[in-house]
């Protein structure tokens, strides 16, 4: 009832009457005031006027359950939501929760990270009250060998979220990394339980700097976030909830193939690596060429210099610039 609540709350052009609510919840008014009262708890700012009821005046960057099922407007993809004031990593929690059965869609939702990971096996460091620290549960039924590119799905959705939410423009460094200005502000890492021939479920873990101010010195050339980019704090929930619902539509697409087929124009549109010389970081031997775009399958293709093209997967293989990180 509280996610109703708040949801009608933040949708009012006005005040709303206790009696009102009463009625399309089918609550005591002892009931709604004690809803409101936990609100208030959480840090919204709630305006009561005796004769005409609540008002919703401010509402924060606030991340809780209700708050971010109360901003949620897809139909399936963050509908269920597991929010953790704390946790080691939304991943590893993730991971139980689908091993507990979670249905496809559910999102966990973190304030704050203690053990984030990224790609092989990296630290991802996880402030509180300043990120999105999130993983997606999905059960997709598709062969293993396809499920890689729902990283590549994920960071479409990022980059159609921030642009969403803020104006501003993101690009995608392939695979799993989201850049403003050349500098990272997402990580992207999918993690599958599957037997040889279906898959159980498949963890999408997305964590995006959002309102950070600044960043370690070690990190500073390569790190950033949307409020260093853009200037402007970003409202998190929305931003969830944009992500979502930009999820929902690619995935739809993708599914229909189980390739990239039907998103190579949008991901080679938001691809920063295209067009460039890339460095490529292969246990086998390191080499370089010119990124061209992604395949069907989500491997990059580098041209060489002999015209050769080279697909590259991801996995243990880097790509990074000649001249810096992309």
């Amino acid at each position: 009832m509280k996610t109703e609540i708040l949801r009608y709350l933040k949708e009012a052009d006005g005040y709303i009457s206790g009696q009102e609510l009463c009625e399309r919840f089918q609550v005591s008014r002892t009931a709604v005031w004690k809803v409101v009262r936990q609100l208030e708890a959480e840090g919204y700012e709630i305006e009561a006027v005796r004769n005409r009821g609540y008002r919703l005046k401010t509402a924060g960057d606030i991340l809780s359950q209700a708050e971010i099922l109360s901003s949620i407007r897809g139909s399936w993809a963050g509908r269920e939501i597991l929010y953790l004031d704390e946790v080691d990593s939304t991943n590893t929690a993730a991971k139980k929760a689908a091993e507990n059965g979670a249905v496809h869609g559910t999102l966990v939702v973190s304030e704050r990270q203690t053990g984030g990971k990224g790609r092989r096996g990296r630290a991802w460091d996880s402030p509180r009250g300043t990120g999105i620290f999130m993983t997606l549960i999905l059960r997709p039924n598709m062969a293993p060998v396809h499920a890689s590119m729902l990283t590549l799905v994920a960071a479409l959705a990022v980059a159609d979220g921030i642009r969403e939410c803020t104006g501003a423009e993101s690009l995608i460094k392939w695979p799993n990394d989201i850049v403003m200005s050349g500098k990272k502000i997402c990580g992207i890492l999918t993690e599958m339980s599957a037997d040889p021939d279906c898959i159980n479920y498949v963890a999408v873990g997305i964590g995006i700097n959002v309102n950070m101010e600044e960043f370690p010195e070690e990190i500073r050339g390569v790190a950033a976030s949307i409020f260093t980019e853009t200037g402007k704090k970003t409202k998190r929930s929305l931003l969830i909830s944009a992500v979502m619902a930009a999820f929902e539509r690619y995935y739809e697409v993708f599914m229909k193939t189980t390739d990239m087929s039907g998103l190579l124009e949008d991901y080679n549109g938001k691809l920063a690596n295209c067009g460039r010389t890339v460095r490529v970081l292969d246990p086998a031997g390191e080499y370089s060429g010119t990124a061209i775009g992604i395949d069907r399958e989500g491997e990059l293709l580098v041209e060489m210099e002999d015209t050769t093209v080279r697909r590259v997967l991801s996995g243990e293989v880097s790509v990074r610039g000649i001249y810096g990180y992309v």
